[in-house]
C-alpha cells in the first residue's frame, strides 16, 4: 500500500483570526451541552426485531431521540446527468479535491467559497482551464458559504473546513436542499451529530462524511474477502490516525491559521477517528447487522506539542501562550452488540511513521496493514506471514476499473470522488450515509467524556434508531 505524502487527508482551508477564536469559544461552550446526559450505560445486545419498528432498549440504556422524520436508509440520489457542485473552503485540501471532481465526467463546478479571495481566484481558473464556465465566487467573509449554499443551480455542496465550520456550514446545505459531503470530522459535539442525521431525514438530503480512507485499495479487497468468509466469525479489528503533524501544525504558511493546532488545547480525546474508524466498520457491517455500543479511553499526557515548540518556535511566537490537553496518544476500546471489539488510536504529536493500522482478524486467521501482510488458515501455517499481493483476485471492482487513479493518497481520493458522483448521476443509494458519519465521529466527543470519567466507557447513539439491525448493502457494491 502506498505511503502518504506528507500533507495527509486535510482539508485546510483559510478562516480569519476572528473566526477561529469565536469558534473556539463556541465549541468550548456547546461541548459540555454535547456530552451532557451521558453516563456509563452501555446499549443491549442485538435480538430478533423487525426492523422497521423501534429498537427496544435496556433498561440502562439511554432513550434516543425520536425520529423527526422517514430514514435515509436505502434511500437513493435522486438520477441526474450533471451534478451540479458547490465548494466551501479552498485550502490544501479543497483546491486539490477540485481537481478530482473536474476530472470526473458529468461534474459541473458551479460555486466556490473561501474568506480568502486569492486562494478562490486560483481554484476558478482550474475551473475554466478544465474548459467550465467560471463560477461564482463568494469570498465576503466567514458566512458568505450561507449564500453559495442557497444557490439554486446546486446539487452537491463539499465542505473542506477547519472542523469547527462542518457542523454549521453542513447544516446550512441541508436546510437549502441540498446533498452534503463533509470533510472529517462531520461535527464535534453529540448533538450536533444528532441535528445532522434529524435535518438530513426531514429535509430528505444525503449528508456524507467523506471518508476516503474507506476506499483504500487495500481497505476495500479486506472488506470483500471479510464478506466472503475468509477471516471466518470476526472477532477484532483495529484502525487509527497515526502521524506527525507537528511540523505542519507549527508551521506559518501549511494551514492559514492555527486551527488544527487549537483543537490541542481543547478537546481531550481521539480528535480524528473515522480515517481507522470507517474500514473496520465497514469489515463488521456496523449499521448494517451490527452496531457500535460503547467506547472507552484513556489518553497519555500531553508533552510532544510544548516540545516541539520549545525545540523550533521563536521566543514570543503566539503558540507561547497555548496550553496543551490530553492526550498525545489517544487509545480507546469500541464493542460492538455481537461483542466484537474495535481498537482505536490517535498520535499526531510525536515521532512515529505513518500508520492507519487497519487490522482484522476472526477464526479464520488476521489481516495487518503497514506492512500489509496477513495470516489465513488452511493456506497458511508454521506462524509465518503470507504474502498479501496474492490476493488481488479480491479487488473492489472499482479498483478493477480504475488501475492508476489520479490524485492523491495513492488514488482513493478519487475513486471516493468518482463513487460519489457516479451514485448520484444513476440514482443509487450511497455507500455509507448520515447514520455512518455520525458514528464513526461519535468517539471525537465520546472519547473526552471518557478521558474525563477516568476511562467509564460512553454509550454510543443508535443513530439508525434501531434499523442496524437490518442487513443491507454498504461499500462492498455490485458494479452498476
Amino acid at each position: 500500500m502506498h505511503e502518504p505524502a506528507p500533507q495527509h487527508h486535510r482539508e485546510d482551508p483559510e478562516v480569519s483570526r476572528r473566526s477561529v477564536l469565536r469558534s473556539a469559544g463556541a465549541a468550548g461552550a456547546g461541548l459540555g451541552v454535547g456530552l451532557g446526559g451521558l453516563g456509563a450505560a452501555s446499549a443491549a445486545a442485538a435480538a430478533p426485531h423487525d426492523p422497521g419498528a423501534p429498537a427496544p432498549q435496556a433498561a440502562d440504556e439511554p432513550a434516543w431521540p425520536a425520529r423527526q422524520g422517514k430514514t435515509m436508509i436505502g434511500t437513493p440520489f435522486e438520477r441526474r446527468g450533471t451534478v451540479r457542485v458547490g465548494i466551501i473552503g479552498l485550502g490544501n485540501r479543497g483546491d486539490a479535491m477540485t481537481d478530482l471532481f473536474l476530472a470526473v465526467p458529468g461534474v459541473r463546478v458551479n460555486a466556490l467559497c473561501d474568506p480568502v479571495r486569492a486562494k478562490a481566484e486560483k481554484v476558478a481558473a482550474k475551473v475554466t482551464a478544465a474548459g467550465q464556465p467560471a463560477p461564482a465566487l463568494y469570498t465576503k467573509g466567514d458566512d458568505d458559504y450561507e449564500q453559495l449554499c442557497a444557490r439554486g443551480d446546486l446539487d452537491f455542496v463539499y465542505v473542506a473546513t477547519p472542523w469547527e465550520w462542518h457542523f454549521p456550514m453542513a447544516e446550512t446545505a441541508l436546510r437549502n436542499g441540498k446533498h452534503v459531503g463533509v470533510e472529517c470530522p462531520l461535527a464535534m459535539e453529540l448533538d450536533q451529530l444528532w441535528r445532522l442525521v434529524d435535518l438530513s431525514e426531514r429535509n430528505r438530503r444525503h449528508c456524507i462524511q467523506m471518508e476516503n480512507c474507506c476506499y483504500g485499495r487495500n481497505e476495500m479487497r479486506v472488506l470483500r474477502m471479510a464478506h466472503a468468509g475468509l477471516f471466518g466469525d470476526l472477532l477484532h479489528g483495529a484502525g487509527a490516525y497515526i502521524h506527525d503533524l507537528r511540523g505542519l501544525m507549527f508551521s506559518p504558511t501549511y494551514y492559514e491559521s492555527p486551527w488544527r493546532r487549537l483543537w490541542h488545547t481543547r478537546l481531550k480525546g481521539d480528535l480524528y477517528p473515522n480515517h481507522g474508524f470507517g474500514p473496520v466498520a465497514n469489515y463488521m457491517d456496523v449499521n448494517r447487522g451490527d452496531r457500535a455500543v460503547r467506547i472507552t479511553t484513556f489518553g497519555s499526557p500531553a508533552l510532544g506539542l510544548a516540545a516541539y515548540r520549545a525545540q523550533h518556535m521563536p521566543p514570543g511566537d503566539a503558540s507561547w501562550k497555548e496550553s496543551y490537553i490530553q492526550s498525545d496518544m489517544s487509545i480507546s476500546l469500541v464493542q460492538t452488540a455481537k461483542g466484537r471489539v474495535i481498537r482505536l488510536e490517535h498520535a499526531v504529536s510525536n515521532p512515529h511513521p505513518y500508520s492507519r493500522l487497519n487490522i482484522l482478524g476472526g477464526t479464520k486467521g488476521v489481516f495487518e496493514d503497514y506492512p500489509p501482510r496477513i495470516y489465513l488458515e488452511p493456506e497458511m501455517s508454521d506462524d509465518e506471514w503470507g504474502d498479501f499481493k496474492k490476493y488481488a483476485k479480491w479487488d473492489h471492482w472499482l479498483w478493477k476499473e480504475h488501475a492508476n487513479p489520479p490524485g492523491g493518497h495513492g488514488g482513493m481520493d478519487y475513486i471516493m470522488v468518482f463513487r460519489l458522483m457516479q451514485c448520484m448521476q444513476l440514482g443509487l443509494v450511497p455507500d455509507f450515509d448520515v447514520y455512518d458519519g455520525a458514528t464513526w465521529t461519535a468517539p471525537v466527543p465520546l472519547s473526552s467524556a471518557s478521558i474525563k470519567a477516568q476511562g467509564a466507557p460512553q454509550a454510543i447513539p443508535d443513530f439508525t434508531r434501531g434499523l442496524w439491525r437490518q442487513a443491507r448493502p454498504g461499500m462492498d457494491s455490485a458494479k452498476p
